[in-house]
């Protein structure tokens, strides 16, 4: 009789026990291509250096190239594109591999070099990826970024307003594209004239993100421009709402 009462004491306190919580499952890590290259830029310093730390710190499996070449290959294997170029694309096939891209439901992010109007034979790709573009832009100098809304998750951890050295592209929207949602601008002192500097684009597909932002150190070192650029990145691959 003793011998059934203790096994049934162990059991009992073994029932006691909390059940172990599993382990969450690590998230699945974000593959990216980052294409810089083109002129006017230090793109090794910033776009490859500096941008590609900053998202491999922040998780992000980035891979840095200057060829455009390079893209093709890659986009099977990618969660985002992410463009900062001005070189020009000029394979027709390898433009219709980026709108593929973007028509499959991918993510694209597309900042400062790569949101002028670079490549007046390709119409579709301000038109209809960046959702407008830019001619020209004030000097070099400060200016004010102001969020519009920051509950987005590309907006969100940035403070309200900031200001930085850089160049503030005159971005416009093209009238014939998706439209924009506008999540920040710059303000143009001298004009008076508020500019979108990020931005996401009404894509019937793809998750895009735009930002004029990062001509050199002023921005890519700036805590703001890091956060507006990793949630750019994130939220453009569906990691976050």
């Amino acid at each position: 009789m003793n011998r059934i009462l203790l096994v049934a004491l162990v059991v009992l306190v073994g029932c006691d026990r909390p059940t172990e919580t599993p382990a969450p499952e690590p998230a699945a890590a974000i593959h990216a291509l980052l294409v810089g290259g083109g002129s006017s830029h230090d793109f090794n310093r910033w776009f490859d250096q500096e941008d590609t730390a900053v998202l491999r710190k922040a998780g992000v499996d980035v891979i840095y190239t200057d060829r455009p070449a390079d893209i093709g290959a890659a986009l099977d294997t990618l969660d985002v594109l992410i463009l900062a170029n001005n070189q020009p694309i000029e394979d027709a096939s390898l433009r219709a591999a980026i709108e593929a891209f973007a028509t499959a439901g991918k993510g694209l992010v597309l900042y400062h070099p790569a949101v002028w109007y670079n490549w007046k034979d390709w119409p579709a790709y301000n038109r209809d990826l960046v959702g407008g573009g830019s001619e020209s832009h004030g000097p070099y100098g400060p200016f004010t970024v102001t969020l519009l809304d920051s509950t987005h998750a590309i907006t969100l951890g940035v403070e309200p307003s900031f200001t930085l050295d850089d160049e503030l592209y005159r971005f416009a929207i093209d009238p014939a594209g998706p439209g924009i949602d506008v999540l920040a601008t710059g303000h143009e002192a001298d004009s008076g004239t508020d500019f979108p500097v990020v931005w996401t684009v009404r894509h019937p597909s793809a998750r895009i993100a735009g930002l004029t932002l990062g001509h050199d150190a002023a921005a890519h070192e700036l805590p703001a421009f890091r956060q507006i650029l990793v949630n750019s990145v994130r939220w453009a691959a569906g990691n976050v709402e």
